[in-house]
């Protein structure tokens, strides 16, 4: 089974395995969203049942409440849940002040909410989602729908000013009509290239009339674990200051035999 997967895949099974570890019985978590937090939460609920670990888990999209009650995790909401002891989620950039780029799969408003109502947020990711400057992955923007095309005139305006290298914004598309987010939101991808000053843009972006969150993630993350494609895992943490590799157990094939799933 190891042998069939991708390194890319690999890599991010071993880092979400490995997050997923560092949860304690009795915490309330915050579940991230996306294809290596859906693995997180499925070693979670490997070790409701296993283990008999009781948690509450609040999920940052409908998709991951879903396949959370699927395999036995209790799910509330942030309300019921008042403050997390840890949330743990993917980005799809991460620099080395850990500073993130979320919101791929459109879920960075609840995200960012649930990450900063944690005591600790924890990023899973493959090695690959590191750079050395914010900004090649498209930056999300979630906006109303009332007057979304003022608001990405008025965008495009903001980012005339900015420390980016390109300023070209697109509507994300569900087919053919407008992806949609949980809130009944749109999204905005800023084609930016690259981010100078990933702080100032988050403050600006958020300063726009219709505009709802940004996809910047700053001074929220304090870990991030990294999955390499030959089942290394580094832990780097920013409070502390240290950094550990772990290196792939001598045989591995069970932690891969769900991947299927």
């Amino acid at each position: 089974m190891t042998a069939e997967m991708s390194p890319i895949d690999r890599a991010k099974y071993v880092a979400a395995r490995r997050a997923a570890d560092l949860v304690q019985d009795g915490m309330r978590v915050g579940l991230g969203t996306g294809s290596t937090a859906a693995w997180m939460v499925r070693r979670l609920g490997e070790r409701v049942q296993e283990e008999g670990l009781k948690i509450k888990g609040v999920p940052t999209s409908t998709r991951t409440a879903q396949l959370a009650r699927e395999v036995g995790i209790e799910v509330v909401s942030l309300d019921q849940a008042g403050w997390l002891d840890m949330t743990i989620d993917g980005a799809d950039e991460f620099d080395q002040e850990m500073n993130l780029i979320k919101g791929g799969g459109g879920a960075h408003l609840q995200e960012k909410i649930v990450a900063t109502a944690s005591d600790q947020m924890v990023v899973i990711a493959d090695a690959g989602k590191e750079v050395e400057t914010l900004g090649a992955f498209p930056l999300p923007l979630e906006v109303i729908p009332f007057g979304w095309q003022t608001t990405r005139t008025l965008v495009e305006e903001v980012l005339d000013t900015m420390d980016v290298l390109g300023t070209s914004t697109a509507l994300r598309m569900d087919g053919d009509v407008p992806f949609v987010t949980d809130e009944g939101n749109h999204v905005l991808d800023l084609h930016l290239h690259r981010i100078g000053n990933a702080r100032q843009l988050a403050l600006v972006l958020n300063q726009v009339p219709g505009v709802v969150e940004n996809g910047l993630f700053i001074d929220i993350c304090d870990k991030v674990v990294i999955g390499y494609g030959d089942g290394r895992v580094e832990i780097r943490d920013i409070n502390e200051g240290t950094t550990e590799t772990e290196q792939p157990a001598d045989s591995d094939e069970n932690l891969f035999l769900d991947i299927a799933d």
